[in-house]
């Protein structure tokens, strides 16, 4: 590497924020870029440690020690080079993934990773102020058609590579822009839309062709879809929410978080109430709001109601708090179970742990009020964990908003799904291995979440990107695309 002992000499140094009262008063990203002199001394960190781990924590394989090192040389562009090598999108992974390489990292031993996805950020972001990322339309074109259906990130990662590789693309997306989670689950604050747009604005100029509020399976029919193409492909997400089957549940007020949160991104984008809200608002403002669910949908739950002025805020977890530092020798390089606080939590919430909702309590209709219980895990003789409910623990808890945010089932099976009539796996996913992502259908290929379950971003961009290859393979008969 460019430095050897740059890992010794400097410590590390993460991105600030805007203080809590600052980015509370609006909705744009707050997340401070460090300068480019840090940023170089950062990149010096990544050692020469013989095995790169962060490659196999970076779903996405990432050839993070390569770009690095090209960062600590001051040579941005080729580190952009490497970089789009493996990520299509790298400005969205760069603000909104959880960063597993950073856990996967040498350094990680002790608590000091590289600070890869600032790095990576940077390197992006850079390469639109400096003008070099640009359209890369094919050459020569295949005459092949292929249908995508879902224009998140799975579905635009693998827009892209089939239309450079020279096919005609057209991405359908039910919604009224591009996008999928991006534009109407991310908060603006994580990720501005701005970023979508952009590179809307890159595939279009390389060939994809963009129809929103066409959802295949309802206004236009799977059977004429596979007529007009060569191939399909179902990208359409995991957007079955899991629900609260507790009595009171019918009571209003009582919502799914991606009823609530897609609202807030449609003003922000513009859009008036009757557009943001056709069947009603669902606002926070004034009112006690308990999120249910501890993950990044209900962290996205707490900012967002903060922003619109919540008079309180609880999130509720069944699971027990995690511990707040990681056993290293026991999970180094995987992912670690452990304490973290996300910057909407640290905004202002109460966070408790081990608690299970018994019933919903209302007054004339609404929801005023949750009763719950707490709970403890035991291992079983089997090493399974169950849940027991601690005697004597009921507590009221008040509650004029309730959103829940307890995961996803996989994805919606009226529509596109049933009418494909194609096998699902046995966790209700469609039903396609990652060698060649067809489904049990002549002609339907399955990427992203509708095939490997509720996932992260980057997991959505490798399937994409691997997915295309696929896809070429079954259109050409060979493929010069990455996996």
């Amino acid at each position: 590497m460019g430095k050897p002992t740059g890992f010794l000499e400097v410590e590390r140094t993460e991105r600030g924020y805007d203080k809590p009262a600052v980015r509370k008063r609006n909705w744009r990203e707050f997340v401070k870029p460090l300068p480019e002199p840090v940023l170089r001394a950062q990149a010096s960190r990544c050692m020469d440690c013989g095995i790169p781990f962060c490659h196999d924590g970076c779903p996405v394989n990432n050839i993070i020690p390569d770009w690095n090192n090209l960062v600590y040389r001051d040579q941005w562009r080729a580190a952009l080079t490497v970089l789009h090598s493996t990520n299509n999108f790298p400005e969205f992974t760069g603000r909104i993934c959880p960063a597993p390489c950073e856990a996967a990292c040498t350094l990680n031993i002790d608590d000091n990773p590289v600070t890869i996805k600032t790095i990576e950020c940077a390197i992006v972001d850079r390469g639109w102020a400096e003008g070099w990322i640009e359209p890369l339309p094919p050459s020569r074109h295949t005459g092949k058609r292929v249908a995508i259906a879902g224009s998140g990130p799975a579905g635009m990662a693998c827009a892209q590579q089939l239309a450079r590789a020279g096919h005609h693309v057209t991405l359908f997306e039910k919604a009224d822009r591009i996008g999928g989670l991006l534009r109407y689950g991310i908060p603006d604050f994580k990720m501005e839309k701005r970023l979508i747009d952009r590179r809307v604005e890159q595939m279009a100029a390389e060939g994809v062709e963009f129809r929103t509020s066409v959802e295949i399976g309802v206004t236009l029919g799977v059977a004429e879809v596979l007529e007009r193409y060569d191939a399909l492909v179902l990208a359409g997400g995991a957007e079955a929410p899991r629900d609260l089957d507790v009595p009171g549940r019918d009571l209003a007020g009582i919502e799914f978080a991606m009823d609530f949160l897609p609202q807030q991104n449609k003003r922000n984008a513009g859009d008036d109430e009757a557009t943001a809200a056709p069947l009603g608002t669902i606002s926070a403002a004034g009112k006690h709001v308990v999120v249910i669910g501890g993950g990044d949908t209900g962290s996205d739950c707490i900012g967002t109601a903060t922003r619109q002025g919540a008079r309180s805020i609880t999130q509720l977890e069944i699971l027990p708090q995690p511990p707040e530092h990681e056993d290293k020798a026991l999970v180094w390089p995987d992912w670690p179970l452990k304490l973290r606080t996300s910057s909407s939590q640290e905004e202002g919430c109460e966070r408790d742990w081990a608690v299970l909702t018994k019933r919903a309590l209302g007054e004339d209709g609404r929801v005023a009020a949750l009763e719950c219980v707490r709970v403890e895990w035991q291992a079983g003789a089997d090493g399974r964990w169950t849940m027991r409910e601690v005697p004597d623990s009921a507590f009221p808890l008040k509650a004029d908003l309730v959103l829940l945010a307890m995961g996803f089932l996989g994805p919606r099976r009226p529509g596109m799904l049933e009418e494909a009539a194609i096998r699902l796996d046995p966790r209700g996913n469609v039903a396609a291995n990652t060698l060649d992502y067809r489904s049990s259908a002549p002609k339907i290929f399955a990427a992203g979440d509708m095939r490997r379950g509720q996932s992260l971003v980057v997991w959505a961009i490798r399937e994409g990107r691997q997915c295309a290859r696929a896809v070429d393979e079954f259109l050409m008969g060979s493929s010069l695309l990455p996996r």
